[in-house]
């Protein structure tokens, strides 16, 4: 079973596996399987939804399914597999009252009394999203770490910063809570096309061009979802010395 210390060992890029996100595979009575997800400095993550989509294609691989189901601190969430071969997870509804992001105090979720102007959503975790002329030119090590841990935010927040392309279209850089620049943050983007939606910048179906990749993102009724590819890079094991190291 993975503890803290056995997450931050894995995530050291020069001394164990390196990751932004782990997740963890455990059964579940309630669903196909559970999740739980770790970022590099050992703290929980309370969503990943791109650990979500490539767990799922690689259960779905493994069993022949074509839909899965699987529980998180999130909650039930489930995942398909596309006509084209991608893979779609339901990210749940988003978080939208101040209480539930959280936020310290009561403040419209829209436009948050913050320099910038920023919109606040939960998706299990919680983002702070700026919309921004150009999110290519963004400090991000600067801004999104100061934002991070910023008061406003009790427990810690991802920090995305987006330029509208078009009127269904978004460019979305991140500073993640926990693990710093990402590629790529699967909730973060649901929180951004959230975001983008409720401010009349998108429609609810928005594709998003992250710096690993684009993802499509389409806010439904049942939730919102997220669709993109996936690929397996490796399989290992871990060694029994090094697991009772870090245990």
């Amino acid at each position: 079973m993975t503890t803290p210390s056995l997450a931050r060992a894995l995530g050291d890029r020069n001394r164990g596996v390196g990751f932004d996100q782990l997740a963890e595979i455990r059964s579940s009575a309630d669903a196909d399987f559970a999740l739980d997800f770790w970022n590099s400095d050992g703290s929980r993550a309370g969503a990943c939804g791109n650990a979500s989509r490539c767990v799922a294609d690689l259960v779905m691989g493994q069993t022949g399914q074509r839909r899965v189901t699987f529980t998180t601190a999130r909650g039930t969430l489930e995942a398909e597999r596309t006509a084209d071969g991608r893979v779609s997870v339901n990210m749940g509804k988003p978080q939208l009252d101040w209480d539930q992001v959280p936020l310290a105090q009561p403040s419209d979720t829209v436009h948050l009394p913050l320099p910038g102007d920023p919109s606040a959503v939960g998706m299990g975790n919680p983002h702070c999203v700026f919309f921004v002329p150009d999110a290519g030119a963004v400090d991000l090590p600067r801004d999104g770490a100061a934002m991070e841990r910023h008061p406003f935010f009790p427990q810690a927040t991802n920090v995305e910063f987006a330029s509208v392309i078009g009127p269904d279209h978004l460019r979305m850089r991140v500073w993640e809570r926990g693990a710093g620049i990402t590629l790529a943050c699967g909730s973060g983007a649901c929180a951004t096309a959230v975001a983008a939606h409720r401010r009349g910048l998108t429609g609810r179906q928005v594709t998003l061009d992250l710096d690993g990749g684009q993802l499509l993102i389409d806010w439904r009724d049942d939730g919102v979802w997220m669709t993109g590819p996936t690929a397996l890079v490796f399989e290992g094991i871990l060694s029994h010395d090094f697991v009772k190291m870090h245990a």
